[in-house]
């Protein structure tokens, strides 16, 4: 199952260790969403029991994880997912549709998802600039996605240097809030497991289901990592131990940080908040910290902007390197050394995707990469497995194996059925148009499954 690396990814510089891959996770998992979305989970659950989709949502995304930590130690490439599926389900048959979608997704996905942290950046800096307008709040927007192409055209151990000092700024902004009501945070635990469940009916269930799916939301980016994976010392050791290491801090915090927010604000203010956070830090210190702890808000989705960015642009580089996407994307900086003409396609994608809403990105994001990447990759580990039965050369192996795969599995199923009917019927339809291209090619270049025509 130890995917051989080509003689240029042997010679490729590991420079990025499990500290910087920690960081580079976490930066992509917090971004901005927690800051935006702790209101739309209280309306979600209908302001009780909020606690619930939070460990749901962390539940979901650690058995993920062990999917790719397996999956990503196993085969420590650039490109991550791409590889992944290719190998699961045959290099030369399914397993080349399988992964040309996951390139096909990403090329759609991956703006989708920068872009939704660039918005949320705008967001926030209305409450600093409440006259800038909707035009104006997209502008800075796009240029939040520009300007993290400027930052990241450089080698990768300056991209693992910056990643650390961003992380540093996101965390302690995190650890102010929650510091700030961490004397309320026990009385709001509390209401928690008192007075009783609501009626366990349809609507509670819908409910929690809507809140979950904004909470993995939040989670995601736990698997950055694997996007790099050609780019990191001991990557066998690395990537398993920083995906689970990111959520179970990640899932800390931000319980920690709901908890907070709930001890201080009244329910309803914080139901109908549009910028939570710094309505909690103006009761609790003042104005003044509030608009504080908002810059410091911005910090975090505009390095989050930055994560995203950096691993996404790897993976159209990775297939392009092997002849299975479009050639631009192959193109190497002759003196810096890495996928520069990917990471600009991507950034002005991400710029352009800018003008959409943040539900809207949010929606697109999760739908299409459920139904075309995350399922399939828990299907990969467990044929991954067979292929290999008996071998113990596997470096990382998930602990009480089916269960994690198939618990990811049944969450991923929910989550996009939870998501509606016609978000639905958009990802089978970029599904479908993904094969078509597929065939397409193939037949134009009488490769599988066109082979004898």
């Amino acid at each position: 199952m130890q995917a051989e690396l080509t003689d240029t990814e042997v010679d490729s510089s590991r420079l990025m260790g499990i500290f910087g891959a920690c960081t580079s996770n976490m930066l992509n998992m917090i971004g901005v969403g927690p800051f935006l979305s702790i209101p739309l989970v209280l309306v979600a659950v209908h302001g009780s029991k909020v606690l619930l989709p939070w460990i749901l949502g962390a539940a979901i995304s650690l058995c993920d994880g062990l999917v790719w930590a397996e999956l990503g130690s196993a085969m420590p490439r650039s490109g991550g997912p791409y590889f992944y599926l290719r190998h699961a389900f045959g290099a030369q048959s399914y397993g080349r549709v399988a992964s040309f979608l996951v390139l096909w997704s990403s090329v759609l996905t991956a703006p989708l998802l920068i872009a939704s942290g660039a918005v949320g950046f705008s967001q926030y800096f209305h409450y600093l600039w409440p006259s800038l307008q909707n035009a104006g709040l997209c502008a800075l927007a796009m240029a939040v996605c520009l300007i993290n192409v400027v930052l990241l055209y450089r080698r990768i151990t300056t991209i693992s240097a910056i990643s650390i000092g961003l992380w540093i700024l996101v965390i302690g902004t995190i650890l102010w809030i929650i510091v700030g009501g961490a004397e309320h945070i026990p009385s709001a635990l509390r209401e928690q497991f008192s007075g009783g469940y609501p009626a366990l009916n349809g609507a509670f269930w819908k409910g929690v289901g809507a809140a979950t799916l904004i909470a993995v939301y939040d989670y995601a980016g736990y698997y950055n990592v694997c996007l790099i994976g050609g780019e990191l010392k001991r990557p066998e050791r690395t990537i398993p131990y920083s995906i689970i290491i990111s959520i179970l801090l990640v899932a800390i915090l931000y319980i920690a940080m709901n908890f907070a927010i709930l001890g201080v604000l009244p329910l309803q203010q914080s139901m109908h908040s549009s910028a939570i956070v710094a309505d909690y830090m103006q009761v609790v210190y003042s104005v003044k910290y509030a608009k504080v702890v908002d810059v410091l808000i911005l910090v975090a989705s505009f390095a989050s902007v930055f994560a995203i960015l950096l691993g996404y642009s790897r993976i159209p580089f990775a297939a392009a390197r092997q002849g299975e996407f479009f050639s631009i994307f192959a193109k190497v900086h002759p003196t810096k050394d890495f996928p520069h003409v990917s990471l600009i396609i991507l950034g002005l994608l991400s710029a352009a995707a800018c003008m959409l809403s943040l539900s809207t990105l949010i929606s697109l994001v999760i739908v299409i990469q459920a139904m075309v990447q995350f399922l399939a990759q828990c299907v990969a580990v467990v044929l991954l497995r067979r292929h290999h039965a008996g071998e113990n050369n596997l470096t990382f192996r998930m602990p009480f194996y089916p269960l994690p795969a198939v618990i990811a599995f049944v969450g991923w199923l929910l989550i996009l059925i939870s998501s509606g009917i016609r978000n639905i019927v958009l990802a089978l339809s970029i599904t479908l148009a993904g094969i078509a291209a597929f065939l397409y090619k193939s037949r134009q270049e009488r490769s599988w499954p066109f082979e004898a025509l």
